[in-house]
């Protein structure tokens, strides 16, 4: 079994491999001149079970190039198996013709992903379940409510939680940590004018007196997160927290965040946090390398993986 990090989030592929017990593969991945990837693998992996660590996250282009690169280096080296490890799978929102004339670009990067040379794919928390049929190699995607559900029974201890979705499409993920729970799920009814904007229209469920947490796959503007905190408490919630998967945090995101009426929000290391994201007092994260690694494990020991997802 070995292990190859890509760039996107190093310190994420070395607490794996420490967990391990492991050294990470010596590669050389670096940019040209002009700025093309180039990618030398420094060990021999002939007939080994290779996985690749790489979130496709921001620069979502470069890291994707990265991965895609890595994983021919590996099957031109011969490699036994590739797995590719996609923390975050980027370009999953964009799993439909959402209008006429627009891409399925989730399609697009499994057949780049599938052709580059991976063998199957190991992620966490797809924006939409259906990528995984996008993939004509197995794929494993693993849930974050187990973790979320642990951490909220630790922190939220004599409490009154209470899950909230924050729109329809996320019912079933909330209602998965709500059940592990035992307790009360709320909706968010909301109206997106366009992308990247989204209005809070109503909230479905009693949220008086309780400490609401807004679950979700992903946080990239805050916007929709940042109004359902708003449209909670002026609604009489005691409290708005968030636990999300993978915190994109794209441009002013962080700072909307740190004004909103959002006590904690929770987010894993799936991307790697900028600076400014660690400095936010009310945005802390938790780690997915335990459940990466158990993962990476039962593959390469030929073991079920399928109890990780409950």
């Amino acid at each position: 079994m070995k292990i190859v990090a890509c760039n996107s989030n190093r310190p994420l592929a070395e607490a794996v491999a420490n967990i391990l017990e492991l050294p990470l593969t010596k590669a050389s991945i670096r940019r040209f001149a002009d700025m093309e990837v180039f990618v030398e693998i420094q060990e021999n992996v002939r007939g080994e079970d290779v996985f690749v660590i790489q979130p496709t996250s921001f620069p979502a282009n470069d890291n994707l190039m990265e991965l895609l690169i890595t994983l021919d280096a590996l099957r031109r080296s011969s490699a036994r198996r590739i797995t590719a490890v996609i923390p975050y799978f980027g370009y999953a929102r964009q799993d439909r013709k959402s209008a006429p004339r627009t891409p399925i670009s989730a399609k697009l990067v499994a057949n780049l992903i599938t052709e580059a040379g991976a063998n199957r794919v190991l992620t966490m928390d797809l924006h939409a379940g259906q990528i995984q049929g996008f993939f004509d190699i197995p794929v494993d995607n693993l849930i974050a409510a187990g973790l979320f559900s642990r951490d909220i029974e630790e922190r939220y201890r004599g409490r009154d939680v209470m899950i909230v979705s924050p729109d329809v499409g996320g019912v079933v993920r909330a209602r998965s940590i709500a059940t592990r729970l035992n307790c009360d799920l709320a909706i968010i009814d909301k109206r997106r004018e366009r992308a990247g904007h989204s209005e809070v229209m109503n909230v479905i469920g009693d949220v008086t007196g309780r400490d609401c947490i807004i679950v979700d796959d992903l946080v990239d503007s805050g916007g929709t997160h940042c109004n359902a905190a708003d449209a909670l408490m002026k609604r009489g919630a005691r409290s708005a927290s968030a636990y999300v998967t993978h915190g994109v945090l794209s441009g002013a995101a962080v700072a909307r965040i740190a004004s909103s009426p959002i006590e904690m929000m929770t987010i894993t290391d799936s991307i790697l946090a900028t600076a400014e994201v660690k400095r936010c007092p009310n945005i802390r994260e938790l780690t997915i390398a335990p459940l990466l690694a158990e993962a990476m494990r039962r593959i390469s020991d030929e073991s079920s993986v399928s109890s990780l997802f409950d």
